[in-house]
């Protein structure tokens, strides 16, 4: 995914499944490239507001204060895309394993738009 990101885990994680959070900021114009996670991840929108476009073309937008979970899954294919002036950031917290993958890129679903946002290294 794009944008910087920073992981905090309670110290006592053994490699196993643990409660793990982080903060991931998209700049304005940016996007996280097409993806979808291992396990589902619960998300704060702590300043901008977050455009989702999920694999069936629907759109969620999501203000600053607002929360969402994102379900696990290669059937939930998504992509985030700031759209406004100011960075997204998000407070996200999922229960991962400590050598465990946060997302996975994919190709853009079948009759999506591929990922518009000039960020290398994005699934197209």
């Amino acid at each position: 995914m794009g944008g910087r990101q920073a992981t905090a885990r309670r110290p006592e994680a053994s490699g196993g499944p643990d409660l793990t959070g982080r903060e991931i900021v998209i700049e304005s114009g940016q996007c996280t490239g097409w993806h979808y996670h291992d396990v589902p991840l619960m998300a704060v929108v702590a300043s901008g507001t977050l455009t989702r476009i999920l694999d069936d073309g629907s759109v969620e937008t999501h203000p600053a204060g607002a929360t969402f979970v994102e379900p696990s899954g290669s059937d939930h294919v998504h992509l985030g895309r700031n759209l406004g002036s100011e960075p997204v950031v998000l407070h996200v917290t999922c229960a991962l394993a400590e050598d465990a993958r946060w997302s996975v890129a994919t190709p853009a679903p079948f009759g999506a738009t591929p990922c518009p946002c000039p960020c290398p290294g994005h699934a197209r």
